[in-house]
């Protein structure tokens, strides 16, 4: 017998599907000449392993439409032509992918959603060579997409938000690496560094606005729906690496604490017995992990961030009112909330 769908469940495989066509329609052109691009000249790289690589991440494991599609919706939302963010898509995914590898080589990470990450697969060193080709290409199709004119008049604002918005986001990465091994951390100042690790997102929504000739208002507006959404996105990851056992204990032994567990050791009933478990000087195990999410779960440090993750996406809606066409908008931050709706249920 065929199982029926509840009114919510059928919901949420339309806002998918939809979403899979948003991608597909605004994202898809962007990656095919962003892969293009990021493998040209592969054959004068004479080490093989950097070009197995760098085909590897381009082929097998990037895939990214959702920056080139968030660039092109925000410009649509303005009144204009999605069509033109394709050639400053492009440098943008090469220079992203490369911050990507970095990531996760200073995270050490070395699967992510079930896929090894370059640095997994190949190693330190291969994967530091990998995203500097990526960030070489990246600034030099940057460099060709500002000079062919097609940005006239707006050349210079576009670097700028760039350069900011990046160096912005170099400053985050430094800030978390400060955060490492430590349980004393005011869950406020990490909230902080979560702001200024969105400004990747923002740059893509600001930029969008901005080759859709945008009013200020509408621009302002985009940049701070990009930023919200960006907040959103790692709030989301916070909760999901709580639930997850392999990335949690990846989290407490390489990385930092989530969001969910700061807020648990706030808790001073629950904190000795977190600190019990990380600070016996033994490696984490996935029954430690177990109990850690527990305490997390018991104290309500999860329902803080699932309650934050709600008021800023009833924010975002706000920013929205003054575009003429925020629809798809709306539809990508579904996009991004869609495994928290899962977790409601």
């Amino acid at each position: 017998m065929k199982q029926r769908l509840e009114p919510k469940e059928k919901s949420s495989i339309k806002i998918m599907d939809n979403c899979q066509k948003l991608l597909e329609k605004y994202g898809s052109k962007a990656l095919s000449i962003a892969t293009k691009t990021a493998l040209q000249g592969k054959e004068k790289i004479t080490c093989k392993e950097v070009s197995e690589a760098l085909t590897y991440f381009v082929e097998e494991y990037w895939q990214d439409t959702h920056r080139p599609t968030l660039l092109s919706i925000c410009c649509e939302a303005v009144g204009g032509d999605p069509a033109l963010t394709v050639p400053i898509a492009i440098p943008l995914m090469l220079i992203s992918g490369a911050v990507d590898i970095h990531d996760d080589i200073i995270d050490e990470s070395k699967t992510k959603r079930g896929r090894p990450t370059v640095f997994g697969r190949f190693g330190k060193e291969i994967a530091l060579l990998t995203s500097d080709a990526l960030l070489f290409k990246g600034f030099f199709a940057l460099i060709e997409a500002l000079q062919a004119g097609a940005y006239k008049d707006k050349e210079e604002t576009i670097k700028d938000i760039i350069i900011a918005g990046f160096f912005e986001l170099g400053n985050a990465e430094a800030l978390e690496l400060k955060l490492r091994r430590r349980i004393d951390i005011d869950p406020n100042a990490y909230l902080q560094i979560i702001e200024k690790k969105a400004a990747d997102v923002e740059v893509h929504s600001k930029i969008g606005g901005i080759v859709g000739n945008g009013s200020q208002q509408e621009i302002k507006a985009l940049s701070d729906y990009g930023r919200m959404l960006g907040m959103l996105i790692i709030l989301i990851d916070d909760l999901f690496d709580m639930l997850d056992l392999k990335e949690l204990v990846h989290r407490i032994r390489k990385e930092h604490l989530p969001l969910p567990l700061l807020y648990a050791l706030q808790n001073s009933k629950f904190k000795f017995k977190v600190e019990s478990v990380i600070k016996t000087g033994k490696r984490i195990t996935y029954s430690d992990a177990t109990k850690i999410q527990e305490i997390a779960e018991e104290t309500g440090g999860m329902e803080t961030v699932g309650h934050l993750i709600s008021t800023i996406s009833n924010r975002i809606d706000e920013y929205l009112r003054p575009l003429k066409s925020p629809l798809n908008l709306l539809l990508f931050k579904e996009m991004a909330l869609r495994p928290f709706r899962e977790w409601e249920l």
